[in-house]
């Protein structure tokens, strides 16, 4: 591999959670969406190894290039790896994309098994990946998701400075990496978007699941896009689209479900009680994974759609920041985000603006009603807000929240 090849900005983030099982023998397993940056994680592993260790012996293997073409099953994989291996030196095994060869889990194992080298492998289906190691390694993995970028981190990619404009363009094109390499205008943003949301769907989606009816999921997609922040149901998207004359029984929008979400396409986001453990079964929100995606498909209208934005990218900041996220239920009342991370939670409302009576009531009154003393936010577009109100629940700007270090 060519050491001056490739050329990436760090995203030290996600290094700093892997540094710790460097070294070690675990299975280190990056998942996450087609070109969110997996690979660009995997070189940046390279180079701090390489710093640490210039005799390391560094094997990688990318599925998606011709030179690998001919590693199509679990033997082949073992025998390149295995004939790429030297003895005597530190062996890092860095494979891409390995869910394109065939039960690569076999290969894994017995890799793993002889332990003479250090594992890192992506994929871009999480079944595929999680779910076969599960099967075969059970404990001697661990898993980080890579995600699309924060605005932080999209504007270090797109050398902005933090203003409202970056701001609005970060709601628009999302964080797909690749982007900030592109020429151009918003208008070839979203032409790439398109060919990155097609690949996701064919390749991912419908050649994987096997899936026959594609014109059915590329409606489902563009429902969840118009329906990003609203409560659904397998059986609530049934109906509506068997009113668009498009039927299907709820059990094959369930299955739909799910191979959308195991593409990391859409997130599914259960709702829970306030007060209590009580997980909800049906009632759930779905949120794409990237606002870019999202945004070439749906038909609704700018500035009417900014509030979906802002809670959409409240609630991939969450997720980005480690939390796990679940949809708030206190009586009638509903609370965008409870987000827990081990021992911490927080409540946090997310909402175009709450510059009138009607909307601040609804957005701070839905929190003073949650009588526990862990963080409250109201978060909003809004520039010029107050820090507290009476009850010590912090309004905060987006730009401002989207910023911080949780």
């Amino acid at each position: 591999m060519d050491e001056t090849f490739y050329q990436y900005i760090p995203r030290n983030s996600y290094i700093e959670r892997i540094r710790p099982f460097m070294g070690s023998h675990i299975i280190k397993v990056l998942v996450g969406q087609r070109r969110v940056g997996k690979s660009y994680i995997l070189f940046q592993l390279m180079d701090e190894i390489r710093k640490d260790d210039g005799e390391a012996n560094l094997v990688y293997i990318n599925t998606e290039l011709v030179e690998f073409r001919d590693l199509k099953t679990h033997v082949d994989l073992y025998d390149f790896v295995a004939a790429h291996l030297v003895a005597g030196k530190p062996n890092y095994v860095f494979i891409d994309e390995i869910q394109e060869i065939a039960e690569f889990e076999r290969a894994v194992k017995s890799l793993f098994a002889e332990d003479r080298a250090d594992l890192y492998i992506t994929g871009s289906n999480s079944h595929l990946v999680s779910g076969n190691l599960a099967t075969f390694l059970a404990g001697w993995y661990i898993q980080f998701q890579i995600h699309p970028l924060g605005y932080g981190e999209f504007l270090t990619f797109h050398g902005r400075e933090d203003n409202g404009e970056s701001l609005r363009k970060y709601l628009r094109i999302g964080g797909m990496p690749y982007l900030a390499s592109m020429p151009g205008g918003e208008n070839q943003a979203f032409e790439y978007l398109k060919n990155v949301y097609e690949s996701i769907l064919l390749r991912d989606v419908v050649a994987r699941e096997n899936i026959r009816n594609i014109r059915f999921i590329e409606n489902l997609t563009a429902y969840l896009a118009d329906n990003t922040g609203n409560i659904c149901s397998a059986n609530i998207i049934s109906k509506y689209l068997k009113n668009q004359r498009d039927a299907m029984p709820v059990q094959t929008v369930i299955s739909y479900l799910t191979a959308l979400e195991k593409s990391f396409l859409i997130n599914k986001v259960h709702r829970r009680e306030a007060a209590g453990l009580k997980i909800f079964e049906i009632g759930e929100k779905y949120y794409f994974e990237d606002m870019g995606l999202r945004n070439i498909l749906t038909k609704n209208a700018l500035p009417q759609d900014t509030g979906k934005l802002v809670e959409c990218a409240v609630y991939l900041f969450l997720v980005q920041q480690g939390f796990t996220v679940y949809v708030g239920k206190d009586g009638d009342a509903e609370i965008d985000f409870i987000a827990e991370k081990q021992d911490e939670r927080i409540y946090v409302q997310a909402a175009w603006r709450a510059d009138t009576e009607q909307t601040y009531a609804r957005e701070f009154g839905n929190l003073e009603a949650i009588k526990d003393n862990y963080p409250k936010y109201v978060v909003t577009l809004d520039e010029d807000i107050m820090n507290k109100n009476p009850q010590g629940i912090r309004h905060v700007s987006l730009r401002e929240f989207l910023l911080w270090d949780l």
